[in-house]
């Protein structure tokens, strides 16, 4: 197992339910690649923002992109940002109201924002975000053009300050609850995609990649 760089920071580290805190990069990079959709949420002239987003990784750090217009991506370059990302595994079903709860993996990680300027290094990340979600489809896109890499402001973050929290398991009730006649238990959510739609303005003859009929989260 990779284990984490240094202790945890008092920022990260959980206070409540401890036992669900993962701090190893092993557990966190699992979480964030598992799930692309992440919200991002930072302070602006003292007012609160939590801006959903795609995000990926590379290593040990953290991208995710939007347009160059975008005054939400302007206000996030060189400022302290907390990203979180959460995958729902289930619904835990107890014998009582107060002990439902949920199973799910969670990644939270605190850092600076910081824009990538450089345009090698800009384009090789938002290959690798295609990549990420569908390998091999960047071998059959047109080249990214010098417009797009303008129109498009990337951020990224190391992956220092961050904590995994997980819950998996059947319900947790008093023991004189176990007695009742209540069904309890779990019941379970996963995310795929369904069957693949083509563009009404496709090239006729185009026939749908067989892999694009198999993704899931």
């Amino acid at each position: 197992m990779v284990q984490a760089a240094s202790a945890p920071s008092e920022k990260v580290k959980l206070k409540r339910a401890y036992k669900k805190g993962h701090y190893d990069k092993e557990t966190i990079y699992k979480i964030l690649d598992a799930q692309p959709v992440c919200s991002i949420a930072f302070c602006k002239n003292e007012m609160p923002y939590n801006v959903p987003t795609l995000q990926w990784r590379q290593g040990n750090v953290l991208y995710w992109h939007g347009s160059s217009a975008s005054h939400a991506m302007k206000a996030q370059s060189g400022m302290d940002v907390c990203v979180n990302v959460t995958i729902l595994d289930g619904f835990v079903m107890a014998r009582s109201g107060f002990y439902h709860s949920v199973n799910f993996r969670s990644v939270t990680l605190y850092g600076k924002a910081m824009k990538v300027e450089e345009k090698d290094q800009k384009k090789q990340a938002l290959i690798a975000m295609i990549e990420n979600l569908f390998p091999g489809r960047n071998e059959t896109l047109r080249p990214i053009k010098d417009k797009e890499l303008k129109a498009t402001t990337l951020l990224c973050m190391p992956i220092e300050e961050a904590s995994a929290k997980i819950r998996t398991g059947p319900p947790v009730d008093d023991d004189e609850d176990y007695k009742l006649p209540i069904w309890a238990g779990i019941i379970s959510v996963k995310t795929a995609s369904g069957m693949p739609e083509s563009d009404e303005k496709l090239v006729q003859g185009i026939p749908v990649p067989r892999s694009y009929s198999k993704l899931s989260l």
